[in-house]
This record gives C-alpha cells, sequence and structure tokens, in this order.
C-alpha cells in the first residue's frame, strides 16, 4: 500500500488541516520536541501517526489554559513516562497560583483605571486631564 494515501499515516499538510494548526505550528511543535519525529515516506514527505493529532490538540488545550511550552512539555514527558498524578497537581496548581496573581493584577488596574476614567469630564483639550496627569506623575499609579 502506498505509504502517502495509508490513513493510518498523515502528511503535515493533512495533520495541520485536522489538528486545527498551520503547518509552521507542527514544525516548530517538532523541533520543540512536543511531536515525535515522523517516519519519513522514499520520497521524503513526513509521515505522522493519527495519535499525532490528538497529541496537538493537548498541546494547545494546554496552552489554552495558560501553561508555557516548557510546562506543557513537562507535562507531555509525565503523560508519556507514566508520571506521577503529584507531579502533574503540583504543576497545576503553581499555574493557579500564577493566575491568580494575574487576576489580582487585573482588578487592580481595573480599579485604577476606573477611577481615573471616574475623574475625567471627557471634555476639552487634554490640558488638566487627570489621566494624562495621573500617568505623567512618577508617584501615582505606577502599577503597584
Amino acid at each position: 500500500m502506498d505509504t502517502l494515501n495509508n490513513p493510518a499515516r498523515l502528511t503535515i499538510g493533512r495533520l495541520s488541516q485536522q489538528a486545527g494548526v498551520g503547518i509552521d505550528t507542527v514544525r516548530f511543535y517538532e523541533r520543540r520536541g512536543l511531536l515525535p519525529s515522523p517516519a519519513r515516506s522514499p520520497s521524503g514527505y513526513r509521515l505522522y501517526s493519527e495519535d499525532t493529532i490528538a497529541r496537538i490538540r493537548f498541546i494547545r488545550r494546554a496552552k489554552g489554559l495558560g501553561f508555557t511550552l516548557d510546562e506543557v512539555e513537562n507535562l507531555l514527558r509525565l503523560q508519556d513516562q507514566g508520571g506521577r498524578k503529584s507531579a502533574v497537581r503540583e504543576l497545576t496548581e503553581r499555574k493557579l497560583i500564577q493566575i491568580n496573581a494575574k487576576i489580582d493584577d487585573l482588578q487592580r488596574m481595573r480599579n485604577v483605571l476606573q477611577k481615573l476614567a471616574g475623574e475625567c469630564s471627557g471634555k476639552g483639550n487634554v490640558d488638566s486631564c487627570p489621566i494624562i496627569e495621573a500617568l505623567s506623575n512618577e508617584d501615582e499609579y505606577d502599577g503597584t
């Protein structure tokens, strides 16, 4: 059977289409070691297994939840090597701490911006604009 027409093997174009990513993303993940090196056809085409689709989707979902590629790599390693659930949980709890810190920062920024927007009439030129003044003042609203 011709390997290019074998349903168990996908060309990079078919893989990227079925996984919902670009060809460059597949190549990047491969270079990064997130995907195993594919088999090659006699003419040099990369041939991926159907399992690669699920692996790419795993990567995308993990990234969508805020995991970095290094963290995704750790999760994949744990999955591939039969790692411990405690290691996965620890990685997830560290991510939650980071996300909660970001949420706190975003809430603080929202509060400052709401206050500044409330102090600005929105009329006239920017002379005496409380928003511009606050952003120009090093001691005030420095993001902390």
